[in-house]
């Protein structure tokens, strides 16, 4: 079971990075499609992601067994499992 869990721990972890990455590299323009919009500060709201996104990505990599272990405690409380 702890395997399992590890591996969906794991596969979720991976999924949001690609996902967070890939929103990151959208060259989608709305100009494009003929729709204005207020976009805002957008160099500062990117820098913002990047950074909070690389901080995460450190995190991980340095305590990666604890998040794996906290997750699999988490899941096992939440299911009843001991």
């Amino acid at each position: 079971m702890n395997t399992k869990i590890a591996a969906t721990a794991g596969a979720w972890l991976t999924t949001m990075t690609l996902s967070l990455l890939a929103r990151l590299t959208s060259t989608a323009d709305p100009a494009e499609s003929g729709e204005e919009h207020d976009r805002g500060d957008v160099p500062g709201w990117v820098m913002i992601t990047v950074m909070t996104a690389i901080v995460v990505i450190a995190l991980l990599a340095v305590f990666r067994e604890q998040v794996v272990t906290a997750v699999q405690n988490a899941f096992q409380s939440v299911s009843g499992a001991r």
